[in-house]
């Protein structure tokens, strides 16, 4: 990438206004570079030439940003409605406030199409001119006497439309992983079994508050790129946490003017429904400082890789990676080479860091102060739970185990004089090869079969010590077995579980 010359411009020590860099833009004086120019400039030249010459660093991220969504106003039905439930394309919204005001999620799927059309998609669907199908339903009261209601309605027959997001533009995301024996479907994507794949969010080095990661000039009513359009920043997003460097903003804007090709629905498979949604930042270089965190290149941007693979609040971390090496295509996994994939489009947020920067240098876009910037000090807490879940390790016990050199008849015996209907195959160190059961064992028998081997189960689905009873029940429904092996992440034996201690378990 080329960067333009630059003009000299006064006391490199002086430090600029937001007051001075908007009266550039209005005379159409001013130098904005994207970040990733600015990060050349720097590298050329260094921070103190680039602090002299750059006004604005434009900065860009498109990715799925799950605590999405929009209000809206409907307008008075003639008899009005109070309405107690809604739709909006067979998708549920949320009735917040009285009357006709909505607000449509994001991740609420349709009752029709799940996992395939949501909240985001109507959301898209409406910014498109898209007509859409509303249904309610009321109790009716004296003042609000309708009980029902059917309609279609365009964006413009809507009084209000805004976006209103509660969290959005996370500083860096975790790269995930899946150390378990199957794929498993997260709000990370599809993640292969043992370590088979990992995904990524997020631009890096291009992402807004990577850029101002102390927040100087971002806060309340920050003017932003919003979907391809003007918004504004509302304050620190939900699970703000801005010591661990996992930072977020609150973000409004008018979907009435926003362009669908930075506002799209998407499902992930067997997951849900999301938006992905644009946000680009100016950054004022109102100081020296501002000059050298805006050249942050994405080799000094690390973040945890992190096994999907257990189902708690607290997983494994299996060490640290840039995002300069997300971005190559494979990364290291306990020292194999292990294929990464974005979830993110870093073309699309370059697009946005350019569209912002042509905004400004057209005097289409200016800069706001913020009222109040966002806070440093705030800390992410764990939910406060009072009701005691039960986990796998609560109810597991010893397994029945066996090796494939047994014979049939030894295993029958062993399943008999333990009263189970289950033995897990294992090899010399423990490490589960596959499972047998009592009507496996019967039908060898019927059948004259005298090796183990050949009717070995090698498939198994297992379970580990961490993960939920509800989660391992539901994994048995789903595969229609009665018992999980416990295993490490090393696939040695620990136990077993079966649909029999859940029952107990469940009627204490």
């Amino acid at each position: 990438m080329e960067v333009l010359a630059l003009r000299k411009k006064g006391n490199p020590a002086k430090k600029r206004t937001i007051a001075e860099i908007n009266e550039k833009i209005r005379k159409r004086d001013v130098q904005v570079l994207t970040t990733e120019e600015m990060k050349e400039l720097v590298e050329s030249s260094g921070v103190e030439v680039a602090y002299k010459e750059v006004d604005i660093v434009t900065t860009g991220t498109f990715g799925a940003m799950c605590s999405s969504g929009a209000i809206i106003n409907l307008g008075h039905s003639d008899p009005p409605i109070k309405i107690h439930r809604a739709w909006i394309n067979d998708v549920e919204v949320c009735h917040p406030g009285a009357a006709v005001d909505l607000y449509i999620g994001a991740t609420i799927s349709s009752e029709t199409r799940p996992f395939e059309y949501g909240g985001g998609h109507v959301i898209e669907d409406l910014i498109r001119g898209k007509e859409v199908e509303v249904r309610a339903t009321a109790y009716g009261t004296d003042c609000y006497p309708r009980t029902k209601l059917r309609t279609t309605l365009t964006k413009d027959d809507l009084n209000q439309f805004y976006l209103l997001n509660f969290r959005n533009c996370y500083q860096r995301y975790a790269c995930a992983t899946n150390s378990r024996d199957e794929t498993i479907y997260t709000y990370m994507g599809k993640l292969l079994p043992r370590f088979r794949n990992a995904t990524f969010s997020g631009s890096g080095a291009l992402n807004p508050l990577m850029n101002d990661p102390n927040y100087e000039t971002i806060g309340i009513g920050t003017r932003i790129f919003l979907g391809g359009a003007q918004g504004y920043v509302l304050g620190e997003g939900t699970q703000h946490d801005p010591g661990n460097r996992f930072g977020t903003i609150m973000v409004r804007g008018d979907c009435k003017k926003m362009d669908p090709d930075f506002i799209r629905g998407a499902s992930f498979n067997k997951y849900g429904t999301t938006l992905y949604v644009g946000i680009g930042m100016p950054i004022p270089i109102l100081n020296e400082g501002l000059a050298r965190k805006t050249a942050i290149l994405d080799e000094e941007i690390l973040t945890d890789i992190v096994d999907y693979g257990v189902p708690r609040r607290e997983r494994p971390k299996l060490g640290k990676v840039s995002y300069k090496d997300l971005k190559c295509g494979t990364i290291t996994i306990n020292e194999r080479k292990v294929r990464v994939s974005p979830l993110s489009s870093l073309k699309k947020a370059r697009i946005i860091a350019e569209t912002l920067k042509s905004w400004i240098e057209n005097s289409l876009f200016y800069l706001s102060s913020p009222a109040e910037r966002l806070p440093t000090d705030t800390t992410f807490k764990p939910m406060k739970q009072t009701e005691e879940i039960a986990f796998v390790n609560n109810v597991m016990h010893t397994a029945v185990t066996c090796t494939e050199d047994d014979e049939i008849k030894v295993v029958a015996e062993r399943i008999i004089s333990r009263s189970v209907n289950h033995v897990v195959v294992s090899d010399d160190e423990g490490r589960l090869r596959g499972i047998v059961t009592s009507w496996d064992i019967t039908k060898a028998v019927a059948e004259g079969k005298k090796k183990l081997s050949e009717i070995i189960v090698r498939k198994v689905v297992t379970t580990t010590p961490n993960e939920s009873l509800e989660a391992a029940s539901r994994k048995m429904a789903q595969h229609q077995i009665s018992a999980l092996p416990v295993i490490d992440h090393n696939r040695r034996v620990l136990g077993i579980i079966t649909s029999e201690d859940i029952s107990k378990l469940l009627g204490r």
